[in-house]
């Protein structure tokens, strides 16, 4: 199993936002009823990222909601045909707009997704510079007969795969009040994607997707909070008030063409212009720029005209662009790269930005280049520069892991210049050290390129509005949650010392592999008061660390096994939590007739702790992610045992 697929921290995101209309009676669902009067849900697929993947394409077919006490499931999204690929992997903790249904009021306790499963249907591309170690090269793209589908069912060519999501308490849906429902895929998940390389695999290993388990639901705190990635559709008209237009959504295809085509999706959008901070208004084919307050005279874009649009939500749920670009031509708007960033150069002014099919796209910074921050709780932030030029390039300012969405000056240049880059999550990893009342440093590393960096973030200002805790009241400052349990943030008073001492342990195995640090994760801030010119830390998530992978040296014993790990010369040991609620995920992976069978165990039962016993023999092949304690020891939240045809290296 790839070591870093647990670096990404929460994932993948399809976050139905279920937003009053006002008027009418609610009525009841308490006995599976649901009321006949209806809301209007925007439905939003959002993702964290990989360093390894560059592409993570998915179909999701349909989803629906499950009424409370049963009922007939109330579809919210049906895809189109065929259904277009969301890459997972471009969608770091933004949200991209998928579709607006009608859905009846009332309380709902689940939902059920599911997905197209045919051999094909799920791609997988590597990035451009995957961590050290990774068993597939640079920029390829994995085969579909080496990606196997855990729970696949039906008939060659209509295979899918439904997933059931029991929500860990009903979501009320009423005309008065705007719920937001979110269901997360969870690419950070140790079971989505396991890879699984044997000795008659020829370095060609079986990369076995399940969607058991790593999708559940994640609250969130509030709509007008929530990035949405830049959309891309067809002008199908223009308000008569000018108000507003209205667009037929579209994505590129996967995999990318050359000239890029549009996909419809079939979705009606509409948008209205920043009648108050004003929308940044892009001619692409003219390359001309305006600010503007309702799309008349020269910004109505006639009907045909393709757009990308940055939006926000407001309160109400509807769409307001802060940025609009059009273009006779879908390459025009596509073509400025979006991704993570892969490399910076800051000597010779350039980023590389990794697209989907895995490969590196230059892109020259000048004096002109203006980088923005989405912060939509900020809406003028849209239009307000962070930085302008190559001076803003590298640490702590701009530094790889960042994704962004470029403009560029001329679409058909060769090599493209950066108009604008649109920072839409500023993610710092890493080593956590130097832990203080005032700040932290995250120190990281990368496998190839030169772009590793230490940088030190303050905490956002005690005062600053940070969403909600896991009871839903509203949070100020800083706060940060063990990555198994985001529903439990440490949040308050006592949040930055209880994080300085859940930070400053390590366990160390000796030889090469030394010690084991905590890591975090973390999506900075701009201009937060703490900070006002620069970044500052509003969470921390403390990641699960992976260790490389090892064998068992003593087996289970109370609760406690230890490994040695590849590179060290000391074993450590291991402990697991047998607590429900918060027992360590486990899984066997299990690899007979080349078929590769993921199997979660739950070891809060004794036969799933008898399971995980007789699995862990001295010599066994295990994958752990945890995290450090005081004692010396690795709490596991996370473990992989091997049985069947063994992994190699």
């Amino acid at each position: 199993m790839n070591s870093r697929i647990l670096a990404a921290a929460v994932g993948a995101v399809l976050i139905t936002t279920l937003a009053g209309c006002g008027g009418g009676s609610a009525g009841s669902a308490s006995q599976g009823t649901v009321a006949a009067q209806k809301v209007q849900v925007p439905i939003v697929i959002s993702d964290a990222s990989s360093e390894d993947w560059s592409l993570v394409g998915v179909k999701v077919l349909s989803i629906a909601l499950l009424p409370q006490g049963g009922g007939t499931p109330v579809t919210v999204y049906t895809a189109p045909s065929p259904a277009p690929v969301s890459n997972l992997a471009q969608l770091d903790d933004i949200a991209d707009l998928v579709n607006t249904a009608s859905i009846p009021v009332g309380t709902y306790t689940g939902a059920t997704l599911t997905l197209s499963a045919n051999p094909g249907d799920i791609t997988l591309a590597v990035a451009p510079d995957p961590e050290s170690g990774f068993p597939v090269a640079p920029s390829t793209t994995i085969p579909s007969s080496q990606i196997q589908v855990q729970g696949a069912q039906g008939s060659a060519g209509n295979q899918t795969v439904s997933v059931n999501v029991k929500f860990d308490s009903p979501v009320t849906v009423s005309a008065s009040q705007t719920t937001p429902v979110n269901l997360e895929f969870d690419l950070a998940h140790p079971a989505f994607i396991v890879e699984h390389l044997s000795p008659a695999d020829a370095g060609n290993p079986v990369w076995a997707v399940d969607f058991h388990g790593p999708v559940h639901r994640h609250l969130v705190a509030d709509i007008t909070h929530l990035v949405l990635r830049h959309m891309y559709g067809t002008v199908s008209s223009v308000a008569s008030d000018a108000k507003s237009i209205t667009i037929t959504k579209e994505l590129p295809a996967i995999p990318i063409q050359s000239p890029e085509t549009a996909v419809s999706t079939g979705q009606a959008v509409t948008i209205l212009a920043d009648a108050v901070n004003g929308t940044l208004y892009y001619d692409v084919d003219a390359k001309t720029q305006a600010t503007i307050t309702s799309f008349s005279g020269a910004a109505a874009p006639p009907a045909g005209k393709y757009v990308r649009v940055a939006a926000r939500y407001q309160p109400d749920g509807t769409l307001v662009a802060t940025r609009v670009w059009v273009s006779s031509s879908f390459n025009s708007v596509w073509i400025g790269p979006e991704g993570h960033v892969v490399h910076v150069d800051a000597t010779h002014a350039r980023i590389f930005i990794s697209n989907d099919a895995g490969r590196p796209v230059p892109v020259v910074v000048d004096a002109n280049t203006q980088f923005f921050f989405a912060n939509p709780a900020t809406p003028a932030s849209a239009t307000t520069p962070i930085g302008t030029g190559p001076g803003f390039l590298g640490a702590p300012n701009f530094v790889r892991g960042f994704k962004v969405h470029l403009s560029v000056v001329d679409p058909l240049a060769t090599p493209l210049i950066a108009q604008t880059v649109d920072i839409e999550s500023a993610d710092f990893d890493g080593r956590i050290s130097n832990s203080t009342m005032s700040g932290f440093t995250l120190t990281r590393g990368f496998a190839t390129m030169t772009d590793g960096y230490s940088v030190t973030l303050p905490y956002i200002s005690s005062t600053t509005a940070n969403g909600q805790d896991g009871q839903g009241n509203a949070v100020s400052g800083f706060k940060y949650w063990d990555f198994a349990f985001p529903t439990l943030a440490t949040s308050g008073t006592n949040a930055t010392s209880d994080f300085v001492a859940a930070t400053s342990d390590s366990v160390n195995f000796g030889g090469a592999a030394g010690q084991v640090h905590a890591f975090g994760r973390s999506h900075a801030t701009w201009g937060d008061p703490a900070n006002a010119t620069g970044w500052s830390a509003p969470w921390v998530v403390l990641m699960p660390t992976p260790l490389p992978r090892g064998t068992v040296t003593s087996g289970l014993n109370g609760n406690a096994f230890t490994m040695a790990v590849m590179g060290g010369t000391t074993p450590a040991t291991v402990t697991v939590n047998t607590a429900s609620g918060s027992a360590t995920l486990v899984y066997q992976v299990d690899r007979s007739n080349g078929i590769v069978t993921v199997s979660a165990e739950d070891i809060t039962t004794n036969a799933g702790l008898a399971a995980l016993s007789s699995g862990l023999v001295v010599g066994a092949p295990v994958k752990v992610y945890g995290v450090p304690q005081a004692d010396g020891t690795l709490k596991a939240y996370a473990l992989v045992y091997f049985t069947g045809t063994l992994p190699t290296g």
